[in-house]
């Protein structure tokens, strides 16, 4: 029987390992690739054919911005995580915690709205900024996207586990409704809140088509869109388009591995099953 159980674990290690191993090739290739040069693509080059001269490339040449494109993509990022970790858990916590007429509607036009794709509101969202003139402006790109039905469903599922006892015991201390949120209920959401954060992180970062619709300024491109257009004039220098693909990719890689443990935890405790 032990020995049973001993080969099931390691037949399931060898399983998980392969996959995992078939998931990370097309990344190991890409990165390879970004540090050979272009003679070298498609062949097993040694460490002294590497270079960084791609890299250098995206950061030296004036024919692209690669540096502002970084910076806007870090700024529109930042503030659509700080808008989800404002926003999001104080609508979760609403449809948790507090009664109000509409209570169940709300929730239920929150869910059918998870359901609906944005490609399908995007042309009116475009013709929203242009009426209020956010186009090619840092709001455009971020005040649409501060909220996320997703974010807010994920976040009531949480609140939803939090004893009732918790926020009386703070209304008797004296504390209001938000403050007894801001105090008591949302420190205890780490967990989930680290997990809305990586896939907000990861949603915003990687954004082509919203971020290529609402801002044709290149001085506004993010890298997503900057880095595309690079691949559009260099669209045979395979190893400066896979270098643009490290870039844009590895910081989403970084992010998510610092916090995977609260990202694991945070889908568990919110009831979401992957």
């Amino acid at each position: 029987m032990q020995a049973n159980k001993r080969f099931t674990q390691l037949l399931h290690y060898i399983v998980v390992l392969l996959l995992a191993l078939v998931f990370f090739l097309p990344f190991a290739y890409t990165l390879y690739t970004s540090f050979v040069t272009m003679q070298d693509v498609n062949k097993l080059a040694g460490m002294p054919h590497w270079t960084i001269d791609n890299y250098k490339l995206f950061f030296t040449n004036d024919a692209y911005n690669v540096p502002k494109w970084f910076l806007n993509t870090v700024i529109m990022t930042g503030l659509v995580i700080i808008g989800s970790l404002i926003i999001n858990p104080m609508a979760g916590f609403a449809l948790a915690k507090l009664e109000f007429a509409g209570k169940r509607l709300i929730f239920w036009i929150v869910v059918a709205t998870m359901m609906v794709p944005y490609q399908m509101i995007l042309i009116p969202v475009y013709v929203n900024m242009a009426q209020i003139g956010w186009l090619n402006t840092f709001a455009a790109l971020t005040v649409p996207f501060l909220y996320q039905c997703l974010y807010i469903f994920m976040m009531r599922q949480f609140f939803i586990s939090v004893p009732n006892e918790f926020i009386e015991a703070a209304r008797l201390d004296g504390l209001t409704k938000m403050g007894s949120f801001w105090r008591i209920v949302y420190p205890l959401a780490k967990s989930p809140l680290i997990t809305m954060s990586i896939l907000a992180f990861a949603g915003t970062w990687n954004s082509y088509l919203i971020p290529s619709t609402l801002a044709n300024n290149p001085d506004q491109y993010v890298l997503v869109v900057g880095l595309n257009s690079v691949k559009d004039m260099f669209f045979e220098n395979t190893p400066l388009i896979m270098a643009g693909v490290v870039l844009s990719t590895l910081p989403i890689l970084i992010f998510f591995f610092l916090f995977q443990k609260q990202y694991v935890e945070g889908i568990s405790s919110s009831g979401i099953k992957g």
